[in-house]
């Protein structure tokens, strides 16, 4: 049996990539490589590059590599972006999904993996928002994994094909052996910017909105060490090989953080002082989310290794100094 990758060269790819072949699975990765990073790759995986949407070449690769699950991450994941340009999103992230889930179902592959995302919720009136809460995203981006997610629960009724639809929150941190971490430029990630900035790699960072309705005026997420939630996913693909049932799930912890509160916690760890500006909110933003956690830990008895602001901080700075070193090589 082997799990196809989809975006395996990727941030979040990489780490299930590397958390896949520590656990003695066989894994082909498939990558167009316009973010990602070969070196990134565990060299234990097969790699194929080309593009999820080629509906030819994902034949081939299941078919030669005897592909029996998929976990898909290949996608774009800027929510400004997605204001800017919708139909690109809506291209990359859910033409190109319905070419890579009409392939498992053209050769038999049971059980999908998605890397889904709580941008489904929009501005959620409950906290923590739970799985059962209505979904009404606000920007492209979340829409456009929305319409994935519908996607796969038709498929799910109308063939035998089982599917986890993971709802990422905020993901940070770094693999903490410095095999791989967030290394794509001009990322977005509020603890990549801010370690950036901390670091001298950039001349500031932006906070954007000081005018939320939360206790410092600035937005609250839900952070989530990436380690643990490539451990989620490879519980999530037990369960569908286990049990065959269909598992739709928040990724988080149930804690959320300002973006002040994380700045402040980058500073403690780096002891050094942000270059921090003020600028307005951005068009898709949340003023407060945070993940309900129960039907995660409850479904998949998962239980997070890492789940301290600190911890993430300290994994994404060491990974920031080790790029940089890497980079000067």
């Amino acid at each position: 049996m082997t799990v196809l990758v989809t975006g395996g060269g990727g941030y979040i790819g990489s780490h299930m990539v590397w958390a896949l072949v520590d656990d003695g699975q066989e894994v082909v990765i498939l990558d167009n490589l316009s973010t990602g990073f070969r070196w990134a790759m565990a060299p234990e995986a097969k790699f194929v590059q080309g593009d999820v949407g080629d509906a030819a070449l994902l034949d081939g690769v299941i078919r030669d590599h005897a592909v029996d699950a998929i976990i898909h991450f290949a996608g774009s994941i800027v929510v400004p972006d997605s204001v800017a340009d919708p139909l690109g999103y809506y291209l990359n992230n859910t033409v190109k999904s319905r070419e890579l889930i009409a392939a498992a179902v053209r050769n038999g592959v049971k059980h999908f993996v998605f890397s889904s995302t709580a941008a489904v919720y929009g501005d959620p009136k409950t906290i923590p928002v739970g799985e059962d809460e209505p979904l009404k995203p606000l920007s492209p981006y979340g829409t456009s994994k929305l319409m994935t997610e519908i996607m796969l629960a038709d498929v799910a009724k109308a063939h035998d094909f089982r599917y986890a639809a993971l709802r990422y929150f905020n993901v940070a941190g770094a693999d903490p052996r410095l095999r791989t971490g967030q290394s794509t430029k001009g990322a977005t990630h509020l603890i990549k910017v801010a370690c950036e900035a901390l670091l001298g790699k950039r001349d500031r960072i932006e906070v954007f909105g000081t005018d939320y309705d939360t206790p410092d005026g600035t937005g609250v997420r839900d952070y989530i060490h990436v380690s643990d939630l490539v451990a989620a996913h490879l519980l999530a693909l037990r369960h569908l090989r286990d049990t065959g049932e269909v598992l739709v799930c928040n990724c988080g912890y149930g804690n959320g953080f300002s973006v002040l509160d994380v700045l402040g916690a980058v500073e403690r760890v780096g002891g050094g002082k942000l270059p921090v500006v003020y600028g307005p909110r951005r068009p898709g933003d949340s003023p407060k989310v945070v993940a309900g956690v129960d039907r995660i830990r409850a479904t998949l008895d998962w239980k997070p290794a890492y789940a301290d602001l600190d911890v993430i901080v300290a994994h994404a700075l060491a990974w920031e100094r080790h790029l940089g070193q890497r980079n000067q090589i």
